[in-house]
Formats: structure tokens, sequence, C-alpha cells
């Protein structure tokens, strides 16, 4: 989708919203206050992710480097980054706009995200949200990272790629697995168009990072079909203490 498509599709989006906020009151998805969809309490508690952080996976380590497992087993993209981390009002509001359907919350979380993503300053030439399977797409009827990646893009002025990645077959839950496991579950899951991302720097977008299977994944499938490099960024992060059951 070329920037200005982005844009526009962005600028009707606000305008539903506005419309749907005059004639609904909204309330804040993060602890339910009224009159906000992300209220400043909220964000607040949205806490970055501790450093010094992995420069290749992004969690956290004693000194600045890069970590010993992605120094044994490097993934495919270049760096990954995470706005806050996963816990307090940040997950429950991803849980709302994932499980709750509440659309509109992508929108507000997508400008937090725009900023942080702007601070690395990486060439990104497409924006790429990981998409669902057809099953799980047909079941919830909407894709949660698509709701926060068009806003996101469209706020930094670069290009949105929704169609540039297909998963190819569905997966099971990623809730509960081991980080093997999750490996295994996405291995071969996506297909990524070579029009649309071939010889470009591609940034891959999901909701929350916990083990990088589905990122890794999905870098593999878009360095496959000829991108230049890959970078990932996501809205959450989990840290070992989360564990692996709900995310």
């Amino acid at each position: 989708m070329p920037r200005e498509h982005t844009l526009y599709n962005y600028r009707l989006q606000q305008l539903l919203w506005a419309g749907l906020d005059w004639l609904y009151p909204p309330v804040c998805g993060g602890c339910d206050k009224a009159g906000f969809r992300w209220c400043p309490d909220c964000q607040k508690q949205a806490h970055p992710v501790p450093g010094p952080l992995c420069e290749v996976c992004g969690l956290p380590q004693p000194s600045p480097g890069v970590c010993a497992a992605c120094q044994a087993s490097p993934p495919p993209f270049r760096a990954l980054r995470s706005w806050a981390v996963f816990e307090g009002p940040l997950r429950s509001a991803i849980h709302s706009l994932k499980y709750r359907r509440n659309l509109a919350l992508g929108e507000a979380l997508a400008r937090p995200l725009a900023e942080f993503a702007r601070s690395f300053d990486w060439p990104v030439e497409a924006v790429v949200p990981v998409p669902l399977g057809i099953k799980r797409l047909r079941e919830r009827g909407y894709n949660q990272v698509e709701l926060i990646a068009m806003p996101m893009a469209a706020y930094n002025h670069w290009r949105f790629a929704p169609q540039a990645v297909k998963r190819v077959r569905d997966t099971v839950s990623q809730v509960g697995l081991s980080m093997i496991e999750r490996q295994e579950n996405m291995r071969g899951a996506f297909r990524a168009d070579p029009k649309q991302v071939s010889g470009r720097s591609v940034l891959v977008v999901d909701d929350v990072a916990t083990t990088g299977a589905t990122l890794s994944a999905c870098s593999e499938a878009i360095l496959s079909a000829g991108a230049r490099q890959v970078f990932a960024l996501t809205l959450a992060k989990t840290l070992p203490h989360h564990g692996l059951k709900d995310v």
C-alpha cells in the first residue's frame, strides 16, 4: 500500500473512531477509566524494557553487546525492539484489543509505538504486520496487529504492506508452548511476496514478543523473498519471569 493510501486510510479510520467516540464515549483499555481509549495514567505505567539490552534480540542482559544465545544462533532479523514490558495496564490493553474487540485501541497504542520506532532511525521501506491464519482470522474477524501497524506506519510516513506476507498454514496457539515447541509450530508457516519485499528494508510488526519464534519465522520468509534486511518491532515484550502461559 503506497504511503499516500496508508495516510488516506488512516484519516478515514480517525474520522470513524471520532464519530464512534461521540456516540459511545470510550473507556481506557488499560483501566476502564471513562473518556479515554488509553489514559495518561496507564501510559505512565508502561515501563520500558530494562537495559542494557542485547543488540539483536532486545532482551535485558548484564552488559551491552550481543547476548550468548544470539551469538550461538543469530536470528534472521537485524534487531528486535519492544516499546514496553508486557505487564500491568499494557497487558490488559493488548488483551482487550485482541480478545474483546476493542478495535479503536489499536490507533491509540500506535501513537507511542510510532515515536518509539522513529528513535532507532531504521531505514524502513515497508511495514509488514504478522498475519493471522485463515481460521483464526475468521474466528476473530480482524488482525489486531494490523490495527496497530497501519496507523503506526501512517504516523511515520512509511509504506504499509499488509499483503506482503501470508500465513500458508494454520498453527496452534502459542499459549503455553515451550520455546522449542513455538519454533517448531511456526516453522514454514509464512510465505512472502517478492514483488513487495525484494530489495527492501522491511519492518515486521507484532503485538507481543515472547520467544521471538513468530517474528523469526516471518523474517525468514521475508528474507527468502529477497528482502535486503528485516527489523522487528512489537508493542510489548515478555520477560523470563512472565513465563509462557498467557501470551
